[in-house]
């Protein structure tokens, strides 16, 4: 009998026993500037059918916990304390384990969900032969029965036609698919516990409501201990049982997790609580001041259409059909949808990346479809472009004055990036970086630092229009609401325009005037951002924003059965 149908078996009473434990353990590691702590003193208890959700900033010390779980600890660290499993062997310290002992334990025992499927895959096999690849390192199956076994666990995670997709490979699969096919590799041995490391991150709201059910499902079902590392507070509402709340290596506040939500103890955890946007009924929505002499709008699109033309005999793409929307001076538009709805494809052809290819999009003047280059050329200093990930828009051989003074040069402002050093230091200090970082490089400056930098950039040339895409998505809560803030002072101080997109609504909520929701390529509703997303209209809008758990946990189990509700809802 295989071990993932032994799990079926086994019985609920089970729960709440301890499945694993860390205790007083504390991780160093050797640098060349000596020796950093990260876990200091930390100690857990993981009981089966429960979640723990462990949470805190970049660098606080969690993932480097929960890994600890799996024995994946760096080779200049040292370890103080242990990670305990209960197997059936006995207590094991995963942490004084090696070679084919800790292989022996990676997977029937603990397994882990890493934070990008894209890099947890491996790009040249079917995801039907790396799941087989496990399933037989553990135990003697031949490769039919391995392949059957991956059929079925594609199939309990949600994959469709599994019989089928299992011969597929990792890029033919939508990044919430991937998400459930990592969690399907962890799930093949039965692991009694499971380390989710954000496995929420960067997805739709809609696809995340999906996960988030597959792992409470896993929970309950099987009487999996999970461990969730999330900086999203309406994640841990929504599935946890307890909270572990980490500063600098340290555990500041463990609680239950509704206890925790209602009457949080430490000043930390109340400032992480604090940062968290939501979407309110009687928030009152930000004030629209155009600036002194423009009148006209920014943007205005009339039956906007980009298609993608067909490769290797396949038909054109339409991503875009007949979209109408304007962007008056001052404003901020908040572009909303699933991936693939056409949000960055539009943001794109703003500033010409992405050809328009039918109706019309004209930007401050230039029409954009059939765009000559000369013209596009004329426009391109009064538009800027915030990246989603500026580590990978950062050339990393630049220092980062060097990268914010890109702009001045090619657009003839400064002659080389050493004539542009004193404005490229007023923009630093204006995103409330101190300029000295500008003579470091992209790696060397944190997720947020970075972030901050990259809107630097984009305001160096006083753009007009301002398009941002999901420059928030992969920033802890805290560092999130900084560089809102920071955004929100920018654009009132300046008065751009501005396309904001993102599959986070309250981001959107906190900082848009207006929103437009896309969904396959077509607007199905728009309005000034209150009316939209507290009392929506149209079907998928009020799927969108019931998807968006809250940071509540009661009001999340409300909004939970809501959205089980409009599911069910063939309309």
């Amino acid at each position: 009998m295989s071990r993932a149908t032994t799990n079926e078996s086994r019985p609920h009473e089970r729960a709440g026993e301890v499945a694993a434990e860390v205790r007083d353990l504390r991780i160093t590691f050797a640098t060349d500037g000596g020796e950093v702590t990260g876990v200091d003193d930390v100690t857990l208890v993981i009981r089966r059918g429960e979640t723990l959700a462990i949470v805190g900033e970049s660098g606080s010390g969690k993932t480097v916990t929960a890994r600890a779980l799996l024995g994946l600890v760096a080779e200049t660290a040292t370890v103080r304390g242990g990670a305990f499993l209960e197997t059936a062997d006995g207590e094991i310290d995963v942490t004084r384990a090696h070679g084919e002992r800790l292989r022996e334990l990676r997977g029937p025992e603990v397994a882990m969900v890493f934070q990008e499927p894209s890099t947890a895959l491996n790009p040249v096999f079917t995801v039907g032969w790396q799941i087989a690849e496990g399933l037989r390192a553990h135990r003697d199956l031949s490769r039919a029965e391995a392949k059957r076994e991956a059929v079925a666990i594609l199939d309990r995670v949600g994959i469709p036609d599994a019989e089928q997709r299992v011969n597929a490979y990792p890029h033919q699969f939508s990044g919430g698919q991937k998400q459930r096919i990592v969690i399907a590799m962890a799930l093949a041995l039965g692991s009694r516990v499971l380390v989710a490391d954000e496995p929420t991150t960067a997805l739709d709201v809609t696809v995340q409501a999906e996960i988030l059910d597959l792992l409470r499902g896993i929970r309950d079902e099987f009487g999996t201990a999970i461990v969730i590392i999330t900086h999203n507070m309406g994640v841990v509402a929504d599935l946890a049982d307890r909270v572990a709340v980490m500063y600098r290596g340290r555990i500041v506040e463990h609680a239950p997790v509704r206890e925790l939500f209602e009457h949080p103890k430490d000043p930390y955890t109340q400032k992480l609580l604090a940062a968290v946007p939501s979407i309110a009924a009687d928030v009152t929505p930000r004030e629209l001041v155009a600036p002194e002499g423009r009148t006209e709008p920014v943007v205005v699109a009339r039956g906007l259409e980009i298609t993608y033309p067909g490769t290797l005999g396949r038909g054109a793409f339409r991503a875009v059909k007949g979209v109408d929307f304007e962007i008056a001076p001052g404003e901020v538009l908040g572009l909303v949808g699933e991936s693939g709805s056409g949000k960055t494809t539009i943001g794109r052809s703003l500033v010409g990346l992405t050809k328009v290819t039918g109706g019309s999009v004209n930007v401050l003047g230039t029409e954009m479809n059939g765009v000559r280059e000369r013209a596009l050329h004329a426009i391109r200093p009064d538009i800027g472009f915030v990246f989603q990930d500026p580590a990978t828009s950062f050339n990393p051989l630049l220092t980062i004055a060097e990268c914010v003074a890109e702009p001045l040069v090619v657009h003839g402002r400064a002659r080389d990036a050493r004539a542009a050093r004193e404005r490229v230091d007023e923009l630093l200090e204006s995103v409330q970086l101190p300029h000295v970082l500008g003579d470091r490089y992209p790696h060397e400056l944190s997720g947020g630092q970075r972030q901050r930098a990259s809107l630097a950039r984009a305001l160096a040339l006083d753009p007009t229009l301002l398009i941002a895409d999901e420059p928030t998505s992969a920033l802890d809560v805290s560092v999130q609401a900084r560089v809102l803030e920071l955004f929100a002072e920018l654009q009132a101080r300046h008065g751009f325009s501005a396309v904001f997109i993102s599959h986070d609504l309250a981001v959107v909520h906190k900082l848009a005037h207006r929103v437009a929701v896309l969904y396959h390529g077509e607007l199905v509703e728009q309005g000034e951002v209150n009316q939209v997303l507290t009392a929506p209209e149209h079907p998928y809008t009020q799927r969108l924003v019931a998807s968006l758990p809250v940071p509540d946990p009661v009001l999340q189990a409300r909004r939970r059965e809501e959205l089980r509700a409009l599911a069910e809802d063939p309309a």
